[in-house]
């Protein structure tokens, strides 16, 4: 089908099995997004070098999670020219997942071709690690893009933090990095956070000048499209142009500590989630321009706080059927946690069409 398609273990690895729920995804009080991965003391860097940033949740655990949506506000209008717009969530190598959920959408044919026309189609990142295939995932992205632009439509990505971990452990390896919370390596922590050694041994040069030149924000349709929910972008410009200038310009510069930092910065999570969401959305919106955004990168049974663990072992899964509208109906979340036995989402916006 694609190029690297297929190869690579069909299940998940022996490593990702023995993972437990820290305590800090429970909490519903406090600010989750400076809370440290693991339950420890409270932090504003974002990922702790000694900890996974989210577990995988295996298939026996419980996750009962009903969805709750709001209704969709008005939009603007597509221009004639333009197709219907769709995103999908966070993929994570679970290539056999992706071309279901896009062959479901009538986004690709039973071959795994473009055959949605003048569509758009937008990735909100995380393409490799923890599942089986994520080249295989890059290399379906890349083809497909090429293939939608031919018919007059387009399809497109952002990067994820989980592309800045892959470059990372490529181009540093075992280079000691200033974390913020003692000795670390881009190597040690694309292991730690799921990273596939397949995926490493087939990564070519093109896949990564591919991730490096990934836009980190974009505004569609009313919709501002961002991986992270977190206000973290603020820091790299007052302008979409800004800040994907400022992101590629920071990896060009390949400097480990900036490329750290900049990693760090974009596994913060649940800036959106509790009283503060509100004002922290709109204090993107009124940023970067747009009436609701639309984010991966956070699990909706974490946001919901509703998540199982090792010792529940009942045979339920995650019950996630479609997007969290949250924040007052501000954000939209999209990773419907494909990596703990939930669904790898893939919706037209508005919701609702």
């Amino acid at each position: 089908m694609t190029q690297g398609a297929g190869q690579g273990p069909d299940v998940r690895t022996a490593t990702l099995r023995d993972f437990r729920v820290p305590a800090y995804v429970h909490e519903t009080t406090g600010n989750p997004q400076e809370s440290a991965p693991g339950g420890g003391e409270p932090s504003d860097d974002g990922y702790t070098p000694t900890q996974r940033d989210l577990p995988v949740i295996n298939r026996g655990d419980t996750v009962q999670v009903q969805v709750q949506t709001m209704p969709e506000p008005p939009q603007p209008r597509a221009s004639d020219e333009h197709g219907p717009l769709y995103v999908v969530g966070d993929v994570h190598g679970y290539l056999e997942e992706l071309v279901a959920a896009l062959q479901e959408q009538g986004l690709i044919d039973a071959e795994g071709n473009w055959s949605a026309g003048n569509a758009r189609l937008w990735f909100l990142g995380d393409f490799t690690d923890r599942g089986p295939d994520g080249i295989g995932v890059i290399d379906l992205v890349m083809r497909l893009s090429a293939e939608a632009a031919a018919a007059g439509g387009y399809c497109k990505a952002l990067m994820g933090n989980h592309e800045l971990l892959l470059l990372g452990a490529k181009r540093f390896g075992d280079t000691p990095v200033n974390s913020g919370a003692g000795t670390a390596t881009f190597q040690a922590a694309w292991l730690l956070n799921g990273g596939q050694k397949t995926d490493m041994e087939r990564l070519e040069d093109h896949h990564l000048q591919w991730m490096a030149r990934l836009d980190a924000m974009e505004e569609a349709d009313g919709h501002l499209l961002v991986h992270s929910d977190t206000t973290a972008y603020l820091d790299y410009g007052d302008s979409i142009e800004a800040v994907n200038d400022t992101i590629r310009e920071t990896l060009t510069r390949n400097d480990a500590d900036e490329c750290w930092d900049l990693f760090r910065k974009f596994t913060k999570r649940f800036a959106f989630r509790d009283e503060s969401g509100p004002s922290a959305v709109r204090e993107l919106l009124d940023m970067y321009g747009g009436t609701r955004i639309v984010h991966g990168h956070s699990p909706i049974p974490y946001l919901l706080g509703d998540v199982g663990s090792e010792d529940e072992s009942d045979g339920g899964g995650p019950v996630i059927e479609g997007p969290h509208v949250y924040a007052e109906g501000l954000a939209i979340a999209m990773d419907g946690g494909v990596t703990m036995a939930g669904k790898l989402l893939v919706r037209q916006l508005p919701l609702g069409i």
